[in-house]
């Protein structure tokens, strides 16, 4: 079966090429990378022309910079694979651990993955501890409502059957897509597997963007999507 990996990057200019260099190396024979640059400004968009373009399969220019969800819906649209899964840029995700999360859905068990940063026993960086408090807080509140027992419905590592995937119009343009996805997936009664991995998260001084505005509109989401856009 053949995989898409859709990358969305938004200034990641230390990152990218080693990035895109794991996931190349990654221990899948039959995949396509797909970049979606969400108008980065740090000279991203200079190094993908220079050195990137080449070594991956498609490359999708943003006019402005939009947010993550609508850099995935790009990415999602244009993808060829029979599974879709998330990878983001900033070396946080593992792509070796590729094979262990498309399994479920190779076998036929499952039609979604998530990989789940707090089961399994693999490496797990300590940095803050209110984002675990508040990925907890709004995973229980996402699951009160959805019915599903998830564990980490803030993960990046999200894998689709892409039918499923091309079948969901997504609204949210920033960090809302993930509670926004798992509600529709939910309401779908898709199968839903959950993966431990490993994951080596980073500081605020090492790039990471997410902060508690994202956290306060992640509720709002969960709230939407469950009880007011049925």
């Amino acid at each position: 079966m053949k995989l898409s990996i859709i990358i969305p990057v938004y200034n990641e200019l230390s990152t990218l090429e080693e990035i895109i260099m794991r996931v190349k190396n990654s221990p899948i024979d039959d995949k396509e990378i797909i970049i979606v640059d969400d108008f980065s400004t740090d000279g991203t968009r200079n190094l993908i022309e220079q050195k990137i373009r080449s070594q991956v399969d498609r490359v999708i220019y943003q006019d402005r910079n939009y947010g993550k969800g609508f850099a995935l819906k790009a990415g999602f649209a244009a993808a060829t694979g029979d599974i879709v899964l998330v990878q983001d840029a900033d070396l946080e995700y593992d792509p070796d651990q590729y094979p262990m999360l498309i399994e479920p859905i190779v076998t036929d068990r499952a039609d979604v993955v998530y990989g789940s940063r707090f089961q399994g026993g693999g490496p797990h960086r300590v940095v803050y501890f209110w984002h675990y408090v508040g990925n907890r807080a709004l995973t229980l509140l996402s699951n009160m409502l959805t019915n599903i027992n998830l564990t980490d419905m803030e993960t990046c590592y999200k894998v689709f059957r892409r039918e499923i995937i091309q079948s969901i119009d997504i609204k949210e343009n920033r960090f809302g897509f993930e509670p926004e996805i798992t509600a529709k997936l939910a309401r779908k009664r898709v199968r839903i597997y959950e993966m431990g991995i490993s994951y080596y998260g980073r500081t605020y001084d090492e790039g990471k963007k997410i902060g508690w505005r994202d956290g306060i509109h992640a509720i709002w989401c969960i709230l939407k999507y469950n009880l007011w856009a049925r």
